[in-house]
């Protein structure tokens, strides 16, 4: 996609997106406490006070991720590191061909909702959920989140991050490895807030990470370094890397062929 492409979809589609789910959402709120249909088609609790489920209803994350999971053609595993109130595991489970999702959300109140809005969705059978983050050691750890944007928790610790501290535990690459079981090829999306590089460096240790097929990755250039996360795949067999959005808050798709 060319520089203009770019700039329509990333730039104004995207912010008209996030002004229409500025000025409906209180509108629709309003309406009352049930289930919500999102642009993606899944259904989830109400939490209008997020910005996050916001995003969520009105589709303002776009169709690139939601696109590839939809598009895959033979049985995959997704797992969803990062997984938040569980948009794409939910996604992902509409496709037949996903055998299994395993998510990851460690913030106890986003995990409830992620838990809600699975069993909402009929996916449940499918899907296991782990309220736990992936980190270089085992341990309780205290997370940043803020309370009207649940996506941006944060264990980067990043200057100026606002938002009440929250106990959540993590886990290493010996106790992700058995997790992760099986023999289908794995889809991976990691969206944890400055922190890819750790997760994919963990991943990278575990038996499982020879399944993986490709990572879909978030890359913020304020607080991450787009080199070294590709450096860490590339030594583990990753040879292409597909870059979506522009400026310097956008995704990655790394394959291996």
């Amino acid at each position: 996609m060319g520089s203009l492409g770019d700039f329509w979809r990333y730039g104004v589609v995207k912010t008209a997106r996030k002004l229409k789910a500025a000025a409906l959402s209180p509108v629709l709120a309003a309406r009352g406490d049930g289930p919500v249909r999102s642009a993606y088609g899944v259904l989830m609790v109400p939490n209008w006070q997020d910005t996050t489920f916001r995003y969520c209803i009105f589709g303002t994350y776009g169709s690139d991720l939601s696109d590839l999971l939809q598009g895959q053609r033979e049985p995959f595993v997704f797992v969803d590191i990062g997984a938040n109130q569980g948009l794409y595991s939910l996604i992902a489970a509409q496709n037949p061909t996903c055998r299994q999702i395993i998510a990851f959300e460690p913030v106890p109140a986003t995990h409830a909702r992620l838990a809600a809005n699975v069993a909402l969705n009929g996916g449940a059978e499918r899907t296991v959920l782990h309220q736990l983050a992936i980190a270089d050691k085992v341990g309780a750890v205290e997370i940043s989140v803020a309370a009207d944007h649940t996506g941006t928790a944060t264990l980067a610790g990043r200057e100026g991050q606002s938002g009440g501290g929250v106990v959540i535990h993590t886990i290493d690459a010996p106790l992700v490895d058995p997790l992760l079981a099986g023999e289908l090829p794995i889809f991976v999306k990691i969206d944890v807030e400055g922190l890819e590089a750790v997760v994919i460096a963990e991943l990278a240790k575990t038996k499982a990470f020879a399944r993986a097929q490709a990572i879909f990755y978030e890359v913020d250039d304020r607080w991450a370094s787009a080199r070294e996360i590709e450096t860490l795949l590339r030594a583990s067999g990753f040879t292409r890397f597909a870059k979506y959005g522009r400026g310097h808050h956008y995704d990655v798709l790394a394959s291996r062929s």
